[in-house]
C-alpha cells in the first residue's frame, strides 16, 4: 500500500503543478513516516540525514561552476566569433547557416555543460542571422534547440557528473570519453536533415547575398573561444586538474576573455552573471537533494527488488527489455528534465544493469543520448522552449522540423546500441 502511495502522491502533486523536486522531497518523506508510523518521529530524522547525503557528494561541486561557465560565455561574445569564424569556412549558401549553427553548438557544447544555456547563447546569435538569410523561424528555433542537445553528450556534462554519482563504476572522466563520439555521431546526424530539409524547401533564399567574413580576421577574434575546450579537456587528460577543478580554471578563463580579451563583461555585469548562474545552479541541486529523499524511500520500502525481479522476468529478453526501457524513458523525457529522469529512474533500473551485465557506462551514454532526445521533443522540451522564446514562435509550429531531427538523434542511439564499442572505445583508449 505505501509503495503505491509513494508513486501516486508523487504523479499527483505533480499534475497540480508542485515543482518536481518538491513532489520528490514531499512523497519520500510521508511515505518514510508512514512505514516508521511506531517511531514517527525517529523515522523522519531520516529525511535530513538523506537530504544532506544526496548533496553531499564531491563531483557534485563542478555543477554549479560549469553552469556559470555557459552564463560567462554566453555573456562575452564567444559564440558570435565563432559564428563569424564557422561561416568563413563554409562560406555562404543554401543550408549552411543550419549547418553552422549545430557545428557552434557542438562546439560550445565543450565549454559548458547546460542545454538551456547553449540554446540561448547559440540562439541569440544564429536565429536572427537565419531570420535575415530568409529561413521561417519555426525552422531556425528548430535546428537550434536540436542543436544544443548535443551539449549533454559532449563533455564537460551536467548530466554525466549526476549519472557518475549515482551508479558505481561509472567514473566523471570516463562517461566524458565516452560521450564524445556518440555525441559528434549526433551532431553530424542533425547537420544531415537539416541542410536536405533548407535545400528541398528552398530556404535561406538571401543567404548568399550576405557577406563571407574574412578567414584569418575571424580565425583571430575566434582563437580564444576555439581555445576553450582544449584547456579544460586536454587538462583533464594532462592530469593537470579534476573535472571539477576543471570547471575552477573555464570560469577564470571565461572571464579573462570576457573582461579583458573582448571587453564585453563589465564589472557591473558579474552581479547579473552571479545571480543567474546562482539561481539555476540552486534548483538543480534542491532537485538533487530532495531525490536523495525518494530514493531512500524507494529503497526502504523494498520496491526495486519487485520491481526488477517482475520486468526481468516478464519474457521480452535482454533487449526487448532494452527497447521497452527507451520507449519508457523517452515517453517520460517529454514531460521531465534530464537531470529530474536521472533521479528518478537510475536507482530503479541500476539493478537491471548488472543483473544483464551492461556496462554502466555504455548504458550512461545510452540514458544521456535518451535524454538528449527529450530536451527537443515536444511538450515539454527545454531546449526547444528556448529556442522558441527566442525566435518568438510557438513550440507547435516546429514540429514539422523538429521530427526529421528527433529521428536523425534517435538512429544515433540505435548504433551506439547495437556497436557498444562507439562509446566504449575511447575510454578504453584513454585507460580510464
Amino acid at each position: 500500500m505505501i509503495p503505491t502511495l509513494l508513486f501516486v502522491a508523487f504523479v499527483a502533486m505533480m499534475l497540480v503543478g508542485v515543482p518536481i523536486g518538491a513532489a520528490l522531497g514531499l512523497a519520500g518523506a510521508a511515505c518514510i513516516a508512514l512505514a516508521n508510523s511506531d517511531a514517527q518521529w525517529f523515522g523522519l530524522l531520516a529525511v535530513p540525514q538523506n537530504f544532506y547525503a544526496g548533496l553531499g557528494k564531491y563531483p557534485l561541486l563542478a555543477i554549479p561552476m560549469f553552469v556559470l561557465v555557459g552564463s560567462i560565455f554566453d555573456r562575452s561574445g564567444v559564440a558570435l566569433r565563432l559564428v563569424n569564424f564557422a561561416v568563413a569556412i563554409v562560406g555562404r549558401g543554401p543550408g549552411m547557416l543550419p549547418l553552422v549553427a549545430i557545428a557552434v553548438a557542438m562546439f560550445l557544447g565543450g565549454i559548458s555543460g547546460s542545454g538551456p544555456a547553449n540554446a540561448a547563447a547559440v540562439g541569440a546569435v544564429m536565429i536572427a542571422a537565419m531570420s535575415r538569410a530568409g529561413y521561417p523561424a519555426a525552422f531556425s528555433a528548430s535546428v537550434v534547440g536540436a542543436a544544443a542537445a548535443t551539449d549533454i553528450l559532449i563533455p564537460p556534462s551536467v548530466a554525466f557528473i549526476v549519472y557518475s554519482v549515482l551508479v558505481p563504476g561509472a567514473s566523471v572522466p570516463a562517461l566524458f570519453a565516452a560521450g564524445m563520439i556518440p555525441g559528434v555521431m549526433a551532431g553530424l546526424a542533425l547537420m544531415i536533415p537539416a541542410v536536405l530539409l533548407a535545400r528541398r524547401h528552398r530556404m535561406g533564399a538571401l543567404e548568399a547575398t550576405l557577406p563571407r567574413p574574412p578567414f584569418w580576421k575571424s580565425f583571430r577574434e575566434a582563437i580564444w573561444g576555439l581555445a576553450a575546450p582544449v584547456l579544460i579537456l586536454g587538462g583533464m587528460r594532462a592530469g593537470w586538474f579534476t573535472p571539477t577543478e576543471a570547471a575552477v580554471v573555464a570560469v577564470f578563463y571565461g572571464l579573462f576573455v570576457g573582461m579583458c580579451v573582448h571587453r564585453t563583461i563589465k564589472v557591473r555585469d558579474l552581479f547579473v552573471i552571479l545571480r543567474e548562474s546562482g539561481e539555476l545552479s540552486a534548483v538543480i541541486l534542491l532537485v538533487v537533494s530532495l531525490a536523495g529523499i525518494f530514493a531512500y524511500s524507494l529503497s526502504t520500502l523494498g520496491i526495486i527488488d519487485p520491481v526488477t525481479r517482475a520486468i526481468v522476468n516478464s519474457g521480452l529478453g535482454e533487449y526487448g527489455i532494452l527497447a521497452l526501457l527507451i520507449l519508457l524513458l523517452i515517453t517520460v523525457g517529454m514531460f521531465l528534465d534530464g537531470v529530474s529522469i536521472f533521479l528518478i529512474f537510475v536507482p530503479l533500473l541500476l539493478p537491471i544493469v548488472q543483473h544483464y551485465k551492461w556496462d554502466p557506462v555504455w548504458f550512461g551514454v545510452i540514458l544521456t543520448l535518451k535524454v538528449a532526445l527529450g530536451q527537443f521533443t515536444p511538450p515539454l522540451a527545454v531546449n526547444l522552449m528556448v529556442s522558441c522564446r527566442i525566435a518568438r514562435v510557438r513550440m507547435e509550429e516546429t514540429v514539422p522540423w523538429v521530427g526529421w531531427m528527433l529521428f536523425s538523434m534517435f538512429l544515433v542511439m540505435v548504433l551506439v546500441i547495437a556497436f557498444p564499442e562507439l562509446a566504449l572505445w575511447l575510454p578504453r583508449k584513454l585507460g580510464y
